[in-house]
């Protein structure tokens, strides 16, 4: 029977004890603001607990003054008339109601700042690691059920650090206090009293566990709805070009029904919780009732003690009410947290290794040897890569979609770390250098740039937090974004739509390659740069490419081969291996692979101008 007992109690403490050991730096820098706020909470118990002794003496001393067994042993109050006496004792009375709400006041107020202050540390150490956790993390994670976890599952977080379980600490400290004090009353009553606790505490062990587990399956899908609906606003132009609504929509309906039952079955339980502890506390109460009137009929007991003894019993088991009540908000509270916990303990794949040093000034040599990479294992992406890229070269990086381009510039920026071999910059492995200052010495124009939801100027001096406002219009006019953006209406102080959506792709590309400028790396990454743009601004991205890269080592992938000519090398890549190098030339010559991606689309492109 024991062993069943111990996995309810581990049930019952939903992960509080592994969310408190978590976070406790963070409650430890509210300590002091804690303690105040614990000081007051339990000097409001204590003048709750003195509440029923000014009516205690009423009865004894003044309406049923044949009970009192011995004298008062305050000389003041031995002293004073019967009038004086309940003159005192009323306004006893209302002395100790206004020192409660004046403590329940400093405590309250207390807790909730200490609370804000730690939710919003919290917060701010959840979205940092989520800024740091590796690309593979990300991959496979749903962005919506992230976002669910850094606002409404931190916010639960406070009922179960700090609103919830510091009363309830409190209150239990009380209720062993309260037994204590029961016993010294009359030690008769107060194993009468407790006889139910074990009853409670078996009901609510079990329910809490059964509360828990529900919680956490609406918790989950909770995340699921906000990770479609974040996905289907995201998409919105594609969901509403395809008539996707219907679909998107029934499977956000089926979470949020999903959700509903978890909620209403949780509400359940922890109403049923509720009202068993009021049973419990109705019996008790009874009980002692019952065996107390006879012993005040026997003269072995006062009518004050029997009334302080089941006002106490009450004060006792309000503890037991709270947590009742509290239940499921705990339990909700607990499942968030955990949550929480869940991606805090994801170590990043990709971080700084232990003694990295910053990188200094980089020349742009970059070497692969023998790097060899899979996203999963058995299903290689680049295999055995070896080559030399000298300071200031240009290489271009052409072959069909999935052969590994993108995989082999992302090697280069340490968003991952190959299985084998080295990837080296000026003879140096990437990993001796930390992330921050290998990272911001590398420029990235992707073919989807994107832009945040801030002023032209800030998009811009993201490439550089430290650029100046000259650097930021230099960096424009190289990018041949200096015109349109003076058009704009405020100008560099204009605010973009989510993710540039106010721009046109021309404009957007020019202001990423305005932030890859202000960065002046030595070395340049450019994605498929020019995809999907009209001639006009094909024309005038090229022409700011061409400034940029001037004299930096630059990787160029691209399906466009018009672009690729003009490159000191070309990489053609295909199944992860580097099938063709050499210039555009020499590959021609060579009449391989290249030679006939070159010929078929030179003759794609004749023909378009032939129709014109």
């Amino acid at each position: 029977m024991a062993r069943p007992d111990r996995k309810s109690l581990r049930a019952a403490l939903p992960g509080i004890v592994r969310i408190l050991r978590r976070f406790s730096p963070q409650i430890r820098q509210q300590k002091n603001l804690l303690v105040v706020s614990f000081v007051a909470l339990i000097a409001e118990i204590f003048l709750h607990l003195l509440e029923p002794w000014p009516l205690k003496f009423i009865f004894d001393y003044i309406l049923l003054p044949g009970f009192k067994t011995q004298p008062l042993g305050i000389p003041f109050l031995d002293e004073l008339s019967p009038f004086a006496l309940l003159t005192t004792l009323t306004l006893a009375l209302v002395a100790i109601a206004a020192l409660r709400a004046t403590a329940a006041y400093f405590s309250v107020v207390g807790m909730s700042l200490a609370a804000t202050n730690i939710l919003t540390e919290i917060r701010a150490v959840l979205y940092s690691h989520l800024q740091r956790l590796s690309l593979s993390f990300h991959h496979k994670a749903k962005s919506g059920d992230l976002i669910t976890r850094v606002t409404s599952d931190i916010d639960r977080l406070r009922e179960v650090t700090v609103m919830a379980v510091m009363p309830l600490l409190a209150h239990s400290l009380t209720l062993v206090g309260m037994i204590a004090v029961m016993f010294w009353l009359h030690w008769e009553l107060a194993l009468i009293a407790i006889a139910v606790f074990p009853l409670f505490i078996f009901s609510t062990m079990r329910l809490t566990k059964r509360i828990r587990q529900v919680v956490r399956q609406q918790r989950q899908r909770e995340g699921a709805m906000a990770a479609t609906a974040a996905e289907s606003i995201g998409a919105i132009k594609i969901v509403q070009a395809l008539s996707l609504q219907d679909m998107l929509e029934n499977t956000f309906f089926s979470h949020n029904r999903q959700s509903l039952k978890d909620s209403a079955k949780a509400q359940r339980l922890a109403a049923g919780l509720e009202r068993m502890v009021e049973l419990l506390v109705g019996v008790s109460i009874a009980l002692v009732l019952w065996r107390g009137v006879q012993l005040v009929l026997r003269q072995s007991l006062t009518p004050g003690d029997l009334l302080v003894f089941v006002n106490y019993l009450r004060i006792a088991f309000k503890p037991m009410r709270q947590l009742a009540k509290y239940t499921g908000q705990i339990a909700k509270a607990t499942a968030s947290g955990e949550r929480v916990l869940d991606v805090l303990d994801i170590v990043p794949d990709i971080r700084d290794a232990r003694g990295a040093i910053e990188a200094p000034p980089l020349k742009g040599t970059v070497q692969f040897k023998n790097v060899s990479f899979a996203y999963e294992q058995n299903k290689s992406i680049l295999k055995d890569l070896n080559f030399v890229v000298y300071s200031g070269q240009h290489v271009a990086l052409v072959g069909p979609s999935g052969g590994g381009k993108s995989t082999l510039v992302s090697l280069l920026l340490r968003l991952y770390d190959p299985l084998e071999g080295q990837v080296l910059i000026d003879g140096h492995d990437v990993r001796e250098y930390k992330l921050h200052s290998l990272r911001q010495q590398i420029s990235v124009v992707l073919q989807d740039s994107i832009l945040f939801a801030a002023s032209v100027k800030d998009n811009i001096a993201y490439g550089c937090l430290q650029a100046s406002d000259q650097e930021i219009e230099q960096a424009a006019r190289l990018a041949n974004a200096h015109n349109f953006i003076m058009a704009l209406p405020q100008g560099y102080d204009t605010i973009l739509g989510e993710r540039g959506a106010t721009l046109s792709g021309g404009q957007r590309q020019r202001i990423a390659i305005a932030r890859a400028a202000v960065r002046q790396a030595p070395i340049v990454i450019l994605d498929e740069p020019t995809t999907g743009l009209d001639q006009e601004n094909e024309h005038a991205v090229n022409e700011a490419l061409e400034r940029l890269t001037k004299g930096r080592t630059t990787f160029l992938i691209s399906h466009n081969l018009k672009p690729v000519v003009q490159a000191d090398l070309i990489f053609y890549i295909e199944g992860g291996k580097i099938l063709e190098k050499g210039t555009h030339t020499e590959l021609m010559r060579l009449g391989g692979r290249y030679a006939a991606m070159y010929t078929l689309q030179s003759n794609e492109g004749n023909g378009l101008m032939a129709m014109r």
